[in-house]
């Protein structure tokens, strides 16, 4: 009965981690505030993958929540107001300036950023091209195609037209050379979680290639599928490690 029950368990995540990337409307993105940003010191940002919503983070939330982590997520729009197809630079964009208005609002600790697939990219971007070092401790990137995909080969033919992320994510494009150049800001901490049973992101397109001052690590977690990396225990054992790294607080960027 036991295994019944945990087989049971395993599928109810699953699904609601499909419901994501099902919801035809804005439904997926609706805002349903649960962190006093008050009386905040462990912020984390969850940053959801492409044609996703931020349903599909909703099992790592709650977890997280569990954890003592005070998280929130960002409505990062796309096709119909509901999904994540804007380029990442953009995404990126309303990272940062959702961010920098919380911290001008309210007394934040340190960011913790946690990225699936696409939203790996958009975490990047973020610390290293906008200033986002000032505000983030670690990065934790989940099945994220670091050195782009093939798979977004298939995608520019049918998304891409309206996906301009799509041609981003192909490997060896302009945006992927530009990002991998480097450097990574030392003050924070880089982990990219990859599997090799990932279809999407597949083995070494997971690899960090960045070099960095000890603060770059590339962890892989076998038989994980892409989607199993917001729902499965050995991943969010990651995500908890990577946490627990973080050194005492530094100031932060007024």
């Amino acid at each position: 009965m036991g295994s019944w029950w945990r087989k049971v368990a395993r599928w109810r995540r699953k699904v609601r981690y499909l419901l994501g990337y099902l919801e035809f409307d804005a439904a997926g993105n609706r805002i349903r505030r649960r962190t006093d940003f008050a009386h905040c010191p462990k912020p984390v940002l969850l940053l959801y993958g492409l044609l996703g919503t931020r349903r599909s983070c909703a099992l790592l939330e709650r977890r997280l929540r569990a954890d003592g982590y005070g998280v929130f997520s960002i409505d990062l729009g796309g096709v119909g107001g509901a999904f994540n197809t804007r380029g990442i630079d953009e995404s990126a964009e309303l990272v940062r300036d959702k961010v920098e208005r919380l911290y001008a609002r309210y007394p934040l600790g340190p960011l913790t950023i946690i990225g699936h697939s696409k939203g790996g990219l958009i975490g990047r971007y973020y610390v290293e091209r906008l200033g986002g070092d000032a505000r983030v401790r670690t990065l934790v990137t989940l099945g994220t195609p670091h050195q782009g995909t093939p798979r977004a080969y298939l995608g520019c033919a049918t998304l891409g037209w309206f996906a301009p992320s799509v041609w981003q994510m192909t490997p060896r494009s302009a945006f992927l050379r530009r990002l991998n150049l480097g450097p990574w800001p030392e003050a924070v901490r880089l982990v990219s979680v990859y599997s090799r049973a990932d279809a999407w992101t597949p083995f070494p397109h997971g690899r960090v290639s960045l070099r960095g001052p000890g603060n770059i690590e590339n962890v892989e977690l076998p038989g994980l599928r892409h989607r199993d990396f917001l729902v499965a225990r050995s991943a969010y054992e990651v995500v908890q490690r990577a946490l627990g790294h973080m050194a005492e607080p530094r100031a932060l960027a007024g």
